[in-house]
């Protein structure tokens, strides 16, 4: 039995609730890289609590990524007949991607950031570099800054990469959605 086509009022409650769920979700992560750049630039307790500031938005846009696939699959169920189904192309190779993706977020990239967060404390703590040294940031290496700094610095390129492959990702994903390869 057929609950609902992709014309009816159940199908468009949930893909309201889908699209929401991407736009806070993906909307908000999406940008952090501003934020990673300002807490760089901005050095020192303020930029730690700008780094803190992104992390909390991450949490609460996490919360709204997980439940995109959950939106998503009731989709398709409830896209009547199978208009839209796991093995259309477009579907499968979204799913696959996004597993991907939060298994890369989940794995590396969050734990990196809060390592950040950690070193930017750290570093704080040891209170300001004298005079003649440079602040963590941009050539902090070269100048025999603290080994915390200098690993922030390295960990700040890692994030800068995996922050721009996991947009990358979003986009692909977006694209999938929109152009549907695969579907009759």
């Amino acid at each position: 039995m057929v609950l609902a086509t992709i014309n009816s009022g159940a199908f468009k409650f949930f893909l309201v609730l889908h699209l929401v769920a991407v736009i806070v979700g993906f909307g908000g992560v999406f940008l952090e890289g501003i934020l990673g750049k300002e807490s760089e630039r901005r050095k020192g307790l303020e930029g730690q609590a700008i780094h803190e500031a992104a992390i909390k938005l991450g949490n609460v846009a996490e919360l709204f990524i997980y439940t995109v696939p959950v939106w998503g699959i009731i989709l398709l169920f409830l896209s009547g007949h199978h208009t839209y189904w796991f093995n259309q192309t477009w579907v499968s190779a979204g799913l696959g991607l996004y597993i991907i993706g939060l298994g890369i977020a989940t794995g590396v990239h969050l734990p990196n950031l809060r390592k950040m967060r950690d070193l930017m404390a750290e570093l704080n703590a040891m209170g300001p570099p004298p005079a003649t040294a440079p602040g963590p940031g941009p050539g902090a290496a070269a100048a025999g800054a603290p080994p915390q700094a200098i690993e922030l610095e390295a960990r700040g390129k890692r994030a800068a990469m995996l922050g721009g492959f996991l947009d990358v990702l979003v986009v692909v994903i977006v694209v999938l959605m929109v152009w549907k390869p695969g579907y009759p």
